[in-house]
């Protein structure tokens, strides 16, 4: 080959490689808008995109540092599946696991879970999970999986929140009425149903007015609460009427609640500056299985305006049909 042609071969050569070279730099470019574009969609909707290395369980996260999601730094959190189960909420681990591992052994053809995560801080992170094999050995071991990652921790709250709004009683944050209705029919057996009016209530909330009605019924809601026990359902039916549902019908023990709650408001108490009297009218009923709760309502609301028509501040327990 001449010179001329060598020379005018290395001159092709070199135009193709500088030809390449542009061209890989426009697809670079093309890629890294691309990637752009994807990481700043995904940042916006809280999805991050992740692999696992299944054979060794390491992770890598593509649009997102790994472990920012729980407050942790890559030095505090190992990227590795071990380290994602530990997060886990205790009560979600078990089965979140085993949604993984059946994916993972074939069992269900993908992976997909909504469940609660650790937060470094303490608080709970809810997330939804997807993921699939999308790489396998000539003997089909799974190799790769690739899914997605949501923080939903703030529709979960929304949702807990519209939720508790559903079932309780916004001022006082008692059971409503048809909370504690559905507790009842849920129990399904024996137990006693307290019915309580207060009395003065009316007086007192013409006199200083809503507000300060409000803060009375917060009080006595409160007064409930401690008296009552923790097994007990507390509800406000609305105005100043309260219900308050037993599991048990030893008389005994509901003589001494009911004397409990007569004696906190023996003497008067302040609210913002002004001593404030009221009194508790209240029906015990004894219920049996088989009883509705509006049956049970109707015997305990006639016992308490016995003690109405008696005095007021006491107690009655209904007179129930054999």
């Amino acid at each position: 080959m001449s010179s001329e042609s060598l020379a005018a071969l290395v001159a092709q050569q070199q135009t193709e490689i500088e030809r390449l070279k542009r061209e890989n730099a426009r697809l670079t470019a093309l890629n890294r808008r691309a990637e752009e574009k994807l990481f700043a969609a995904l940042d916006g909707n809280g999805l991050c995109l992740w692999e696992q290395h299944v054979p060794s369980g390491n992770l890598t996260l593509f649009n997102v540092k790994w472990g920012e999601l729980l407050g942790f730094s890559r030095e505090e959190l190992a990227a590795h599946v071990d380290s994602w189960k530990s997060k886990l909420h205790p009560e979600d681990r078990d089965w979140v696991i085993q949604a993984f591992e059946d994916h993972i052994s074939g069992k269900a053809d993908y992976y997909q879970v909504v469940h609660r995560m650790l937060h470094k801080d303490g608080s709970i992170t809810w997330v939804s999970d997807r993921g699939r094999i999308v790489e396998r050995l000539a003997d089909g071991t799974p190799l790769r999986m690739m899914g997605s990652h949501i923080d939903i921790t703030q529709e979960k709250r929304y949702e807990i929140d519209l939720a508790r709004l559903a079932h309780s009683d916004p001022l006082t944050q008692l059971l409503n009425r048809q909370a504690v209705a559905n507790a009842f029919e849920s129990a399904n057996g024996s137990g006693a149903l307290f019915f309580i009016d207060l009395d003065g209530f009316k007086e007192l909330n013409d006199k200083y007015g809503h507000k300060f009605g409000d803060q009375i019924l917060i009080h006595v809601a409160q007064s409930l609460t401690i008296h009552a026990g923790k097994s007990a359902k507390i509800a406000r039916l609305g105005g100043d009427e309260f219900v308050i549902l037993f599991a048990t019908s030893d008389r005994v023990f509901l003589a001494s609640i009911a004397t409990a709650l007569l004696a906190e408001y023996e003497q008067p108490f302040s609210i913002e500056g002004n001593d404030v009297e009221i009194g508790l009218s209240i029906g015990v009923d004894i219920f049996n299985p088989g009883d509705s709760f509006s049956l049970s309502c109707e015997r305990a609301d006639a016992a308490m305006y016995q003690v109405k028509h008696q005095g007021k501040h006491s107690y009655r327990f209904a007179l129930n049909p054999e």
